[in-house]
């Protein structure tokens, strides 16, 4: 926090209607104090060391829960708590509200950000008795809460098929960025230099982020077709990042790829405003396929047509404003980008609709508006859920 822009919007939309925030979060991003008030909001955080293997994940979640469970005491030493939010991964964090009900009666809201199990496939290809315990701690999770709140409304089916939620306890509300930050903005000036087409990724870069796909896609750019006049701008860092930047060197791509690093605010902005086409290179798996992704409504809000692979939520979210890759391929990409590099008028196209969708739907008002209601639902009707 408050790098995470969902959790950020809300607390402070929690905030604004009167309650006392604290949060309880990782270090990184910039954001090292183990303590500061930031806009109102209380916030506490940990230090936490990611996992690199499947063997690491017991040891990285052990030690973020013993964290987690220290700092939820230093705020109750502060003042009471009413009610605790968790947002996942990992599925572990409602052991920290079940000690808080116990003892206190505290409500339970989980926020349901990512989907543990298919992560974990994804990252490590086998459905394995590890698997099967996240499958558990998932289905733990949403037998605890009050209420729950989805990121689309596929998440909302799992909650109420694979959780077992009542339907009337589950709130879909959507990640939109705040439109008065995302905006298009004068370019960064060292980017656009020499008139090259500029194409950009923007996230995390992790094993399951697909970024490897997108270098290999600008080799084949670059030398299978000779394109020179194609850059690549790759915005965030992540697990994978030096590996990446390792991976363009040996490819020969230090003209062709550009990595920033972590980005933020204004900064971030002015290089967004640079690119001419994004690209989303997450692979189609049972993870990306459901997921809402923020890069998405960020090119959608910037007005960036985008090029995708064959991701159903994502091509919902989308609509017409993607460009989508059937063939999960460096090259079937690669040959994708170059279709809209050479196409300006399909671009502008894109990107008027784009836009419109954007202007019409991503409404981060209304959605606070709904996160609200399901913070209100732990309070009112059914009794606290045992």
């Amino acid at each position: 926090m408050p790098f995470d822009r969902r959790v950020w919007q809300e607390a402070l939309a929690l905030r604004g209607a009167g309650h006392t925030v604290s949060v309880i979060c990782p270090k990184g991003k910039g954001f090292t104090e183990s303590h500061e008030i930031r806009d109102g909001v209380y916030i506490y955080r940990h230090d936490l060391v990611e996992a690199k293997s499947a063997g690491g994940y017991p040891a990285e979640y052990l030690t973020a829960l013993m964290h987690q469970l220290r700092l939820s005491l230093a705020v109750r030493r502060r003042q009471r708590i009413d009610a605790i939010q968790a947002c996942n991964p990992p599925d572990l964090m409602f052991l920290i509200a079940l000690f808080h009900r116990l003892l206190f009666g505290t409500r339970f809201l989980f926020d349901h950000h990512d989907l543990s199990p298919e992560l974990y496939v994804s990252r490590f290809g086998r459905k394995d008795a590890l698997f099967r315990v996240l499958s558990l701690l998932e289905r733990l999770t949403f037998r605890l809460a009050d209420a729950s709140i989805a990121t689309n409304e596929t998440f909302r089916d799992i909650a109420i098929s694979r959780g077992n939620m009542d339907p009337d306890r589950v709130f879909v509300v959507k990640s939109y960025p705040d439109p008065e930050k995302t905006h298009r903005c004068p370019p960064e000036p060292a980017l656009v230099q020499g008139g090259k087409c500029i194409i950009g990724y923007v996230g995390i870069m992790g094993a399951q982020d697909g970024v490897e796909t997108l270098i290999r896609a600008m080799d084949h750019i670059v030398f299978a077709e000779g394109r020179r006049d194609i850059k690549a701008v790759l915005v965030g860092d992540g697990p994978e990042f030096e590996r990446l930047k390792a991976l363009a060197r040996t490819l020969n791509l230090e003209d062709a790829v550009t990595f920033t690093g972590y980005l933020s605010g204004p900064t971030m902005m002015q290089h967004l405003s640079a690119f001419d086409i994004g690209v989303i290179p997450d692979p189609p798996n049972g993870c990306n396929e459901k997921l809402s992704m923020n890069k998405v409504f960020e090119y959608m809000m910037l007005g960036i047509p985008f090029v995708q692979f064959n991701l159903a939520q994502a091509r919902r979210e989308a609509g017409s404003a993607a460009l989508v890759t059937t063939d999960h391929s460096a090259a079937a990409l690669a040959r994708n980008i170059m279709v809209l590099v050479d196409d300006g008028a399909r671009r502008r196209v894109m990107a008027s609709r784009a836009r419109a969708i954007a202007g019409r739907e991503f409404l981060w008002s209304t959605q606070a508006t709904r996160y609200l209601e399901a913070i209100d639902c732990l309070f009112t009707g059914k009794e606290i859920r045992t």
